[in-house]
């Protein structure tokens, strides 16, 4: 069952910025940029690792030189993996920070620091600690989408991919659940799992934006289309959903599903993917409030598109953007990520 949640905090008000619009390149610009930036990675020992939100030029780069597109926790765990002494991570500073706590040894890099995450921002360090201190019987489950000090602070990570099957398990095993910092993913996941569980009111920027009335028309107009959810959307956009799952799980409905069409309730960056998987399926986006022109995101996550070519290859250049996370406290946010990790090997068998 859910816990009314009455001591929930006020979490603060998170600053959305506008989308960024970068200068157009033309075709021959943009391939010598491009070739500019495999040389500097090849001549620095680096790989590139790009989340599936970011444009589709960055996406495609990554997988050119041998990096890889992928959800957060795959992105960190490729960098683990690779052999690489540089890891570019083209996403926002939660993941980059992600990278570093798997890879304390390796040097890490983003094309801008600023880019953050509402999920992040909107769940402080201290006034998270606050509210965990307040309930020393929960068990403390973070999403990923959280700063370094936040995952320290928790007994588990998980991911919009295995968060289920771990609530599932604590709750099994009759644990109560302090849940951060996404409540639309968090109650989804009670629904199903009936976890006794309390919530921080923290919420994403581009799902919060879906609108379940918008969805219902587009429906009717599109009666054959598959409806693709990820479970930080509202309750009523999941509620239509055909499938809710994270990224990786909607590319392969996409990829798996005899449907032609899909409407699709997420960041308009994974059409990308999409679109290399099933060439041969239309693909529509969900709408949000922007209906009107008056949404924060229209679909599409305004720090992610702080990623470009051009600030890609400036990192590059001048060795800056470099992400810190001590080695202290990358081992403190590393238990839980472990944690994770470990439970994910167990149901491999």
């Amino acid at each position: 069952m859910s816990h009314p949640n009455a001591d929930a905090p006020i979490i603060p008000e998170v600053h959305v910025p506008d989308n960024p619009v970068w200068p157009a390149l033309g075709e021959t610009a943009t391939k010598t940029l491009k070739a500019d930036i495999k040389k500097m990675l090849q001549e620095q020992n680096a790989v590139l690792v790009a989340h599936y939100y970011t444009d589709g030029e960055i996406q495609d780069l990554a997988e050119e030189t041998g990096g890889c597109v992928a959800d957060s926790l795959e992105m960190a765990r490729f960098g683990t993996e690779h052999a690489a002494e540089t890891l570019v991570v083209a996403g926002v500073r939660f993941m980059g920070e992600t990278s570093k706590i798997l890879n304390n040894e390796k040097r890490v890099i983003m094309p801008d620091l600023a880019a953050t995450c509402s999920l992040d921002e909107g769940c402080p360090k201290e006034m998270f600690s606050q509210f965990c201190d307040a309930h020393p019987e929960h068990t403390v489950v973070v999403y990923a989408n959280t700063s370094a000090e936040v995952k320290a602070r928790s007994d588990w990570v998980v991911t919009s991919g295995i968060a289920l099957p771990i609530i599932k398990h604590l709750a099994e095993k009759g644990e109560k659940i302090l849940w951060g910092p996404d409540k639309h993913l968090g109650r989804y996941v009670q629904r199903l799992t009936g976890a006794e569980m309390i919530f921080w009111p923290g919420s994403c920027v581009v799902h919060e934006e879906f609108r379940s009335v918008a969805l219902e028309r587009l429906r009717k107009l599109h009666p054959d289309a598959a409806i693709l959810v990820h479970p930080e959307s509202p309750e009523q956009v999941v509620d239509q959903a055909d499938v809710v799952g994270s990224t990786t799980a909607l590319i392969d409905a996409v990829k798996t599903m005899d449907h032609q069409e899909f409407i699709v309730a997420t960041d308009a960056g994974i059409f990308n993917k999409m679109r290399q998987v099933a060439p041969d399926k239309v693909l529509l986006e969900a709408p949000t409030m922007g209906e009107g022109a008056t949404c924060q995101s229209c679909a599409r996550c305004p720090w992610m598109g702080m990623n470009s070519l051009q600030n890609l290859a400036e990192v590059l250049k001048n060795g800056s953007n470099e992400v810190e996370v001590s080695a202290n406290l990358a081992a403190k946010a590393r238990l839980p990520i472990q944690r994770m990790l470990d439970f994910a090997k167990t149901m491999r068998k």
